[in-house]
């Protein structure tokens, strides 16, 4: 994979790699698995047994170096996992890129630790039918662990001039969502590469999020659920920060106020305006933030294939899996 990530706003991480030095020996399937590592666990020993034994072509583990406490060993302990950690805070999505950036294979299974302990299977039937699919990321169907069902189904909706996302608790196969829960997904490396990836300059976790998945809705990738595609947490999931603040106005900017028209997206000089009216910035700030990105969109034109009002509109005749 050579696509490089290069239409985002990307900063370079300070990281360091260990292992990864060894071939894996029992290779099923041309998927790679790249592992989130979020708290401290004492149970990496047995998530990396078990992630091996599904076959995947490579192991990729990524992490923040506060969270990295036993690393070295663990890459003693498993030279064929190739362990890739941040050493400055980070959001997720930064730390995806990392990861994404060092897979060879085309399809990639994004997890967390905490979803690889007990009864952790991927096989390679199931890793068949998510290649079916043909779409950008599979998202899965989550059970806490308490087995109750996670809302893993987002709608996006205008409600009087206001972007706004429903979730639902209901899994049915194919259905569309605007983005998978937590990150975890099945996704397709080259798309994921040619979205590219995660925007940096966005320091909030949920922001950037939106802003990545949005974009590959807009720019014409879709995400679907598959219900035989399920993982269960070991420990609570982690509530995500929605606090609306810069980091919600660079993805008001990028992603709803341009407008398609034609065979582009383009954002109207005069728009400022209206962005202004809704900005907590100075008018300099805001003048500059808007420029930048006004400056985006026009670089990034022709890959909209439609604007947030299109996507919300005609959600449903989007969403059908074809």
């Amino acid at each position: 994979m050579n696509t490089t990530l290069s239409t985002s706003s990307l900063k370079k991480i300070n990281h360091t790699a260990l292992g990864g030095i060894e071939a894996i020996n029992k290779i099923l399937m041309p998927v790679s698995c790249l592992v989130i590592n979020r708290a401290s666990n004492q149970y990496r020993s047995r998530i990396f047994k078990n992630i091996l034994a599904c076959g995947f072509e490579q192991v990729i583990s990524i992490e923040t170096y506060s969270k990295a406490k036993n690393t070295e060993k663990l890459s003693q302990e498993f030279p064929m996992v190739k362990f890739i950690c941040a050493l400055e805070s980070c959001t997720k999505g930064d730390l995806l890129n990392l990861g994404m950036a060092e897979v060879k294979t085309p399809y990639v299974l994004v997890v967390h630790e905490d979803l690889c302990i007990d009864g952790f299977k991927f096989s390679t039937v199931l890793a068949k039918k998510l290649m079916e699919f043909n779409c950008f990321c599979v998202s899965p169907r989550l059970l806490s662990p308490e087995q109750q069902v996670l809302p893993v189904r987002f709608t996006p909706n205008i409600n009087k001039s206001s972007f706004e996302i429903e979730s639902s608790l209901g899994v049915v196969d194919k259905a569309a969502t605007l983005y998978p829960f937590d990150l975890t997904g099945f996704y397709d490396t080259k798309k994921f590469l040619q979205l590219g990836g995660f925007d940096s300059s966005i320091e909030s976790p949920y922001w950037q999020k939106l802003d990545f998945f949005v974009r590959s809705w807009l720019w014409g990738e879709k995400i679907f659920l598959s219900s035989a595609f399920s993982l269960t947490y070991s420990s609570e999931s982690f509530a995500e920060d929605k606090t609306s603040d810069y980091s919600s106005q660079q993805f008001y900017l990028k992603n709803l106020l341009p407008v398609f028209k034609n065979d582009h997206c383009e954002i109207k000089r005069f728009s400022f305006f209206s962005f202004k009216n809704h900005s907590a910035c100075g008018f300099s700030e805001s003048g500059k933030l808007f420029s930048q990105i006004r400056s985006w969109v026009k670089d990034n034109m022709y890959r909209f294939k439609m604007d947030a009002v299109t996507l919300t509109e005609h959600w449903n005749e989007l969403g059908e899996f074809k």
